[in-house]
């Protein structure tokens, strides 16, 4: 199978294109840019320098969240209209799945921290995809006991707190690997089943802080009267 693989969940912009067991291109930036800039742009130069027919490729396999809202749902409109134009199926890839399957086998306790804010991190762990508290998460790991591996955006946020707290043996995943990769969502999504793009919609996890702040603001205001 031959894929389009587009990861945009994050500060991290990635598409690749993979085909069956090879990478044939990867573009992936982690620079101050919007994925509104970036997406389509690198999609053109991996397929005009590849000499790749649109027409050729089997899906789109594309980040299905947790992770952020703007960069989700611009994954997900590219992806999706990508497959209405080409009337090709779509993969929808959970992000933090996607960060582990890159890592590759391991006996460590492999745990991806993508930060959530207000000291939340979007998390796998025990097979289970979660928004949860850094100290809930730093606790649980403590009490698990098992040598760990952090990889994610949320690692340059909260390795200080994990110094400060955590008291198992850990380490921190290399620069090739601490990141979303397309490669990695592309190579993960060729081990799961395509669907129909029309009902294809990212899995946030959390609500948006503009919807958390519209809620306080009504709560304080009710509270009021």
């Amino acid at each position: 199978m031959k894929l389009l693989a587009l990861e945009s969940s994050g500060l991290v912009a990635s598409a690749a294109i993979v085909d069956d067991d090879v990478l044939i291109a990867e573009y992936t930036t982690d620079f101050k840019k919007t994925h509104s800039q970036t997406l389509l742009p690198m999609i053109d130069e991996i397929v005009r320098m590849t000499d790749t027919d649109l027409n050729s490729i089997d899906a789109i396999a594309v980040s299905a969240g947790p992770g952020s809202f703007t960069g989700l749902r611009i994954g997900a409109a590219t992806a999706k209209g990508l497959c209405l134009a080409l009337n090709k199926p779509i993969i929808a890839v959970p992000t933090l799945d996607a960060l582990v399957y890159g890592v590759g086998p391991t006996e460590k306790l492999v745990v991806p921290i993508m930060d959530a804010r207000r000291n939340q991190v979007y998390t796998k762990l025990n097979d289970v995809s979660t928004a949860m508290d850094m100290h809930e998460l730093i606790a649980e790991l403590n009490k698990i006991g098992r040598e760990v591996v952090f990889l994610g955006d949320g690692v340059p946020v909260y390795r200080d707190q994990i110094e400060a707290e955590l008291k198992v043996s850990h380490s921190y995943a290399p620069a090739h690997l601490n990141r979303q990769r397309a490669a990695s969502l592309g190579a993960l999504a060729l081990t799961l089943e395509p669907m129909n793009a029309d009902g294809f919609a990212p899995e946030y996890l959390r609500k948006s802080q503009a919807e958390r702040e519209r809620e306080e603001k009504e709560n304080n205001t009710g509270n009021v009267r």
